[in-house]
């Protein structure tokens, strides 16, 4: 994790952690369900993301004998973790909202304007923190896209404001508080779907495993590459275990040397390659 990424999660929880105790205090002063309902979702947030810098403290650590791949894989675990804990929030959400939605409760239009505002500030500012390697591992890409999210539900907290506050319409808090709900669906699902692959030792998304293998047997001297195996150590390194069919066994070391180049390009950085040669191989993918 770089500098940066570090810096960021440490602002994000303590400028976001702030921002839940307010927005909770005057929800629940006002009766706010979008009010609540964000609050509840921003706590979440503040949880996601030190989970992540844990998980990434811990990922740095050295590897053993108990642990050969080291400690790489609690990224993939916390990103799994993070995703569940969004799809329980938006399941509470929905609930609460439904029940005010069928009971509708006076509340504050000013208060929830107010304290939105705010959330637009810090959200926004949480969210261009974690812009610059968002791209780089599913975690910062999660916490990045959560961030964005909220950023938007509080934008969408201050239209129910102004809505509440010209018409008195209070159904309409209820409602935002579905719409939130929704929002965060959507947004999180493309990220329980990415870490649930990888704990499952699924190939990692925009890896292609038959581009992989014909770009191996498009190398000079590979003759075949079958019983191919990529998976993710962590959210940000991926591993390849294949056999490699080649034509001359005295040409072994550039061939090797070039494969792992190659893939190495690809998104690849440990890669485990098996050799056989014309006369000796297995020649099949459950070898």
């Amino acid at each position: 994790m770089s500098q940066a990424a570090g810096l960021a999660f440490k602002l994000g929880i303590s400028l976001n952690l702030a921002y839940v105790i307010v927005e909770f205090a005057v929800g629940l002063a006002s009766g706010s369900m979008g009010l609540l309902s964000d609050a509840g979702h921003n706590l979440s947030d503040v949880a996601s993301m030190a989970l992540a810098l844990l998980a990434c403290l811990i990922s740095s650590r050295r590897s053993s004998p108990g642990y050969t791949y080291g400690y790489r894989k609690a990224t993939v675990l916390v990103s799994f973790a993070n995703s569940l804990l969004l799809l329980l929030a938006v399941a509470f959400i929905l609930v609460e909202s439904v029940e005010k939605l069928l009971h509708p409760e006076e509340v504050g239009g000013i208060g929830i304007m107010v304290t939105a505002a705010v959330g637009v500030a810090i959200n926004g500012l949480t969210t261009w923190l974690f812009s610059r390697d968002k791209g780089s591992d599913l975690n910062i890409k999660a916490t990045y896209m959560h961030m964005l999210a909220d950023t938007l539900v509080s934008v969408g907290v201050i239209i129910s404001g102004v809505a509440i506050w010209l018409t008195g319409w209070y159904v309409i808090d209820p409602l935002v508080g579905i719409a939130i709900a929704l929002l965060i669906l959507v947004s999180s699902w493309g990220v329980f779907k990415d870490s649930l692959r990888l704990v499952l030792d699924g190939t990692p998304e925009g890896v292609d495993t038959g581009q992989v293998k014909a770009a191996m047997a498009s190398e000079d001297g590979v003759c075949d590459v079958h019983h191919i195996h990529i998976w993710a150590i962590s959210t940000t390194e991926n591993a390849l275990t294949a056999h490699v069919v080649v034509k001359d066994m005295s040409c072994l070391q550039p061939v090797k040397e070039a494969l792992k180049a190659r893939l190495a390009a690809m998104g690849i950085t440990h890669s485990t390659l098996e050799f056989e040669d014309l006369e000796n191989s297995c020649g099949q993918d459950c070898c």
